[in-house]
């Protein structure tokens, strides 16, 4: 478990590991003012941003003829 120099939990440094252990993270660049588009929508449908776009390329892939049997994770 991650700690501090005095010993104590650290939360932030054990979620940071957790993350890179389990996530592959994607960087994407969208024009000024898309991301609040974005969000929008995204909570509009009661998802995170991060859901929003997932959902988005899964259905994506699916509609391209991705079979779910491809996919990791």
């Amino acid at each position: 478990m991650p700690r501090t120099k005095t010993g104590e939990f650290n939360q932030i440094a054990y979620q940071n590991e957790f993350n890179k252990r389990n996530y592959d993270r994607i960087e994407i660049k969208v024009p000024k003012g898309r991301k609040a588009v974005i969000k929008a929508a995204a909570t509009a449908a009661g998802q995170s941003v991060n859901e929003f776009i997932a959902k988005a390329i899964d259905e994506r892939m699916e509609r391209d003829g991705d079979s779910e049997a491809d996919r990791k994770g």
